[in-house]
């Protein structure tokens, strides 16, 4: 068997992990020699941390960070300009009414899209991402995707959301997608990378792992669970194996990598079960839009509900906040 070497993958990989992305063999080694995922166990875990109850002030708390981690995003054929200008204005006032309500971390959009969004967010603390590389599917050519990367990029967008190609990944060509997401990490130049795994279709735990560990050694800045048109998206079990993956890599590093559930998540209730997981599970440190993202902008609307209920002491009802 050919052994495929990556030229560029040592320089960049942290030292104590540098000889992993040495060759296609090492890689593999590496890989599948992590820890099995015990699928009772997380399962388990999952449930039980899911189940804590979170009241008064603590749950206020949780409410605006949780507000303040989404990345609301339209992501459709029919998305216009005045649309996306339309998200822009809930992202930086995502409750009119409420002068403290904290803003969201990013507004996302197609890369044809990111100009309007860029000069709508202008002089605010508000990110904009992209999505890239031939999403959702990512079945294209690599100089379409790195095309499509620098495009976002050229237009304005501080982070870019890319897709692996599963593909690759299911038939064990490992070095392939570390080449290609280490090629995408470079076309961001200073704009942040989400890599997203799309685990509704890597079928297990330990796959999921895998994929997380491959895209954090090529340099992926969050790994994302899904582009949310496959289901199943974002579930708690699996950003728990993600979660441990980037708790895992900061321990072996000493670098701080993020966390992005996507898909399926659409109440305030659900919301504050993965930031109990974010807790227990990665670490106090990851509470933060810079590590921790919800991919789910129908949740905040729930969110928003939810927050008025706290604030004014009674429920206000869905009218009251704009619909997406």
């Amino acid at each position: 068997m050919t052994t495929t070497t990556s030229p560029n993958a040592a320089p960049d990989t942290p030292a104590p992990l540098a000889d992993v992305t040495r060759d296609e063999a090492s890689l593999r080694r590496f890989l599948h020699g992590l820890p099995g995922v015990d699928q009772v166990g997380v399962e388990q875990r999952a449930a039980a941390l899911g189940t804590r109850s979170i009241k008064k002030d603590a749950k206020r708390w949780a409410i605006d960070t949780a507000i303040s981690m989404v990345d609301l995003t339209t992501l459709e054929g029919a998305d216009t300009r005045g649309k996306v200008r339309g998200l822009a204005a809930k992202a930086l006032r995502p409750d009119p009414e409420r002068q403290d309500c904290p803003r969201v971390a990013a507004v996302c959009v197609y890369p044809d899209m990111v100009e309007a969004a860029v000069d709508a967010l202008k002089g605010s603390a508000v990110h904009v991402a992209s999505v890239a590389t031939g999403f959702p599917s990512g079945r294209t050519s690599r100089e379409v995707k790195l095309a499509d990367t620098r495009l976002a990029v050229e237009y304005g967008a501080d982070e870019v959301d890319m897709v692996i190609d599963r593909g690759a990944f299911l038939e064990g060509r490992y070095m392939d997608v570390f080449d290609e997401i280490r090629a995408i990490k470079a076309a961001c130049g200073e704009a942040h990378l989400k890599v997203i795994l799309e685990t509704g279709e890597l079928a297990t735990y330990d796959n999921v792992r895998r994929a997380s560990w491959l895209a954090l050694l090529a340099g992926g800045d969050f790994i994302k669970t899904s582009t949310g048109k496959v289901s199943p998206a974002a579930t708690l079990p699996v950003t728990h194996v993600m979660l441990q993956a980037v708790h895992d890599w900061h321990e072996q590093t000493g670098e701080l990598r993020g966390v992005k559930p996507a898909g399926g998540i659409r109440t305030a209730k659900d919301a504050i079960k993965y930031l109990v997981a974010v807790h227990e599970v990665a670490g106090e440190q990851w509470l933060t839009p810079n590590l921790f993202r919800f991919g789910a902008s129908s949740l905040l609307n729930d969110l928003l509900l939810q927050r008025r209920t706290q604030v004014d002491g009674h429920y206000s009802g869905p009218d009251y906040v704009t619909v997406d």
